[in-house]
């Protein structure tokens, strides 16, 4: 039976009906999507990574209609990850998610490593003695827009990061903003990830002497250009 895309995908959109996507595949078999879980972030996760979507499930929740897929790492970080046994490159990222890197929509809070990014961000915030933002500024004319436009309301969003930090972070910020927790999940750190949906990005070529070639033009990466911005009054 042929399928009307645009018409089956508002139907999935409206009554949680929708289309079982293969990693990679654009459209598959129709079936009924079973509903997510609520978000359950681990007490004992220091990031607050989701319990049931996570590193060791998510192959199981890719390609789906109804989730926003976010990585929030920046393609090359300044931060020493590599003295925490991560990488500040972004190496590989999973097929499906848009790169969109926190370092860039709000100030950081204090990381465990040296060099973290300290330039331009969206917004700057204010934290409480517990670590809660208590105010979060905008720094440009466009900062909400640009939140909008690449954090849908509509749909659950799945955040993604090296080892769960930025995506906690940037979680937290979009609660604070307005965005409803219940649709908002830290699937926790891509440096753990084993799973089949790996898309990389810096590859290491023997054929080629031995050279890491940066395939950073894979990855679907949001440019956030503050040279083009308009400052907050």
């Amino acid at each position: 039976m042929k399928v009307d895309r645009r018409s089956f995908l508002k139907t999935a959109v409206a009554g949680g009906a929708a289309l079982a996507l293969g990693a990679g595949s654009a459209f598959a078999e129709e079936a009924e999507l079973a509903p997510l879980p609520a978000p359950d972030p681990d007490p004992e996760s220091m990031f607050g990574v989701d319990k049931n979507i996570n590193m060791e499930t998510i192959d199981q929740y890719v390609g789906r209609p109804d989730v926003c897929y976010r990585d929030v790492r920046m393609l090359f970080d300044p931060a020493d990850y590599a003295a925490i046994g991560g990488n500040a490159d972004l190496s590989a990222t999973i097929k499906g998610f848009k790169i969109v890197p926190y370092p860039y929509l709000a100030t950081l809070t204090a990381l465990p490593v040296e060099g973290a990014y300290d330039a331009e961000t969206l917004f700057s915030l204010e934290w409480d003695e517990a670590g809660n933002i208590i105010a979060a500024k905008p720094n440009y004319l466009e900062s909400q827009q640009i939140l909008d436009d690449l954090f849908p309301k509509d749909k659950a969003i799945f955040f993604m990061c090296g080892g769960g930090g930025y995506a906690g972070m940037t979680k937290a910020l979009l609660i604070f903003l307005g965005w409803d927790p219940e649709l908002l999940y830290n699937v926790g750190g891509n440096w753990g990830y084993t799973g089949e949906n790996a898309l990389e990005l810096i590859i290491y070529s023997e054929e080629k002497d031995g050279v890491d070639i940066y395939a950073t033009w894979r990855a679907d990466y949001a440019t956030i250009d503050f040279s083009r911005l308009h400052p907050a009054e």
